[in-house]
């Protein structure tokens, strides 16, 4: 069952009445505000035919999600949330896709602030998807959703079972897998992907990716780096990947 909860911010909120105005079931703002960033949302919540109501700012400051006070600017919005895919999802994902699929695997990202990061980012790439296991990992958690701003309810987001045996099928369907680790004997300009479909696999904070999963990799790949500068954020490092195989597609269209 779909989870029903607050969200905060006005960019969260904007995509979800934007892309998803049947999930929301009421939007609050701060009552007495009435600047322009609250006027657009009022109206584009009338226009999605959603009820807005004000409350005072103590009501706001005891608004909870996920068991943590939620961060809302002043606006929030009560609404089902959009559930994580699973492997039936990704596999239909992949037949209609129109353009040439280019997806980021996370690997046991624990964060919430870097998967939110991780997805805004994937979105903004172009990505079809991303993947991440359903143990051991992060899934689509308040702090994550907040941080996407608004791309953890556009972009897919697909748990798996087995990460090993999605990589496994995501091969036999002509995808090519390139891991990230610093010890990657290739440079990521040295790749050139423009016309393969592609997943960029991310290792986690600090451990990287375990050696069952660079084990299913077709190749590794490092970002070069200067002098002194050992590793990147894991939501930093997969915007770099994804940006560059974006731009090698771009040059050679």
């Amino acid at each position: 069952m779909a989870e029903d909860m607050w969200i905060g911010g006005f960019h969260a909120i904007e995509a979800a009445l934007d892309r998803h105005p049947e999930r929301l079931r009421q939007v609050a703002v701060v009552a007495g505000r009435d600047d322009k960033r609250v006027r657009r949302l009022c109206k584009l919540a009338a226009s999605a035919g959603v009820a807005v109501v004000e409350h005072p700012d103590d009501w706001f400051a005891r608004l909870t999600s996920g068991g943590r006070p939620l961060r809302h600017q002043g606006v929030a919005a009560r609404m089902t949330l959009r559930p994580a895919g699973d492997e039936a999802e990704l596999g239909d994902l992949l037949s209609a896709a129109t353009e040439t699929p280019l997806l980021l695997v996370l690997d046991g990202v624990t964060d919430p602030h870097n998967l939110g990061a991780c997805l805004r980012g994937a979105e903004a790439a172009g990505a079809l998807a991303v993947i991440a296991p359903k143990d051991r990992a992060c899934g689509l958690t308040p702090a994550a959703r907040k941080t996407s701003a608004g791309s953890s309810e556009r972009l897919p987001f697909i748990q798996v079972t087995n990460l090993a045996r999605t990589l496994a099928d995501l091969k036999q369907q002509g995808v090519w897998i390139v891991g990230t680790a610093g010890s990657g004997p290739v440079s990521l300009y040295e790749c050139d992907f423009a016309c393969e479909p592609v997943a960029v696999v991310m290792g986690a904070e600090g451990s990287g990716l375990r050696r069952l999963t660079q084990d299913r990799c077709d190749q590794l790949i490092h970002i070069p780096m200067a002098s002194g500068v050992e590793s990147l954020n894991v939501s930093v490092a997969s915007a770099v990947c994804l940006f560059e195989f974006r731009r090698q597609r771009l040059a050679g269209g």
